[in-house]
């Protein structure tokens, strides 16, 4: 572990992040949102790629105790699926013109703290982020790239939402864009010190990285193709299993070549 793998860290946090944000403005603000059912299932091939391709199997390989690495996979999934559920019950969502009544401005007023929440939860949820790609540099930076890659890819619709919640909180556009950018580059100071804590705590990394791979397997999994399974014209459905396999391929594809140089 050097100053070139903290490098990457840095970079890969911040291309991670910004990216992500830059996509999600380009697609809400240019009124492109029809790309975001396909989107999410290249991202959910990507995401299970990524975790059983990459991440579980560095894991695996890395000597740590099997059923210790086990019981932490199966923390992490009840853990996701605990915090969101929390996060179900604390926020409502609102809409003008959403055929409930409510006088004019009612969302907005509604929307306007959760304009803050949104920045703060992102900004935490980015900060672990920075954590779990500077675990899996610290692994093998191919699993790096990939994993960064891998949340990039999933956090563009999520972006997309933060936008429409934060115009409907009264931010402008540049306000917005300025924000959710700034949430973003909390990825990059999880992932300096992702990088000084799990070098002092070797025996974590392959711990972490399995929680990384619950991660993407429980979002994959319980939040994306859900949503999959919303449309069901046979075209689109084709459509959408193409692409999930096309991520799947891509992760494959890319993590051979690497491999084989």
């Amino acid at each position: 572990m050097g100053i070139l793998t903290l490098f990457s860290i840095v970079l890969a946090t911040l291309l991670s992040g910004l990216a992500s944000v830059a996509a999600a403005a380009w697609l809400s603000f240019g009124m492109l949102t029809h790309l975001l059912p396909r989107m999410i299932s290249l991202s959910a091939g990507v995401m299970l790629g990524a975790a059983v391709l990459n991440l579980l199997p560095e894991a695996f390989e890395s000597g740590a105790d099997l059923h210790g690495l086990c019981w932490t996979m199966l923390a992490g999934f009840i853990g996701f699926f605990l915090l969101e559920k929390s996060a179900l019950i604390r926020h409502s969502h609102h809409h003008e013109a959403d055929g409930h009544g409510h006088h004019h401005g009612h969302d907005h007023t509604e929307a306007g703290p959760g304009g803050m929440l949104i920045l703060v939860g992102d900004s935490v949820h980015n900060f672990a982020d920075g954590v779990l790609i500077a675990a899996a540099f610290m692994a093998d930076p191919l699993v790096g790239w990939m994993t960064a890659g891998a949340i990039a890819a999933h956090e563009i619709p999520q972006e997309v939402g933060d936008f429409i919640v934060l115009r409907n909180a009264g931010f402008s556009r540049q306000r917005a864009l300025l924000f959710n950018g700034l949430s973003g580059l909390s990825a990059v100071l999880g992932g300096v010190l992702g990088y000084f804590w799990l070098g002092s705590f070797e025996n974590a990394l392959p711990y972490v990285l399995v929680l990384a791979a619950s991660s993407f397997i429980y979002i994959a999994l319980a939040d994306l193709m859900p949503d999959m399974q919303r449309r069901r014209m046979i075209g689109e459905s084709a459509l959408q299993v193409a692409l999930l396999f096309a991520g799947i391929a891509l992760v494959a594809f890319i993590g051979a070549q690497l491999h084989a140089h």
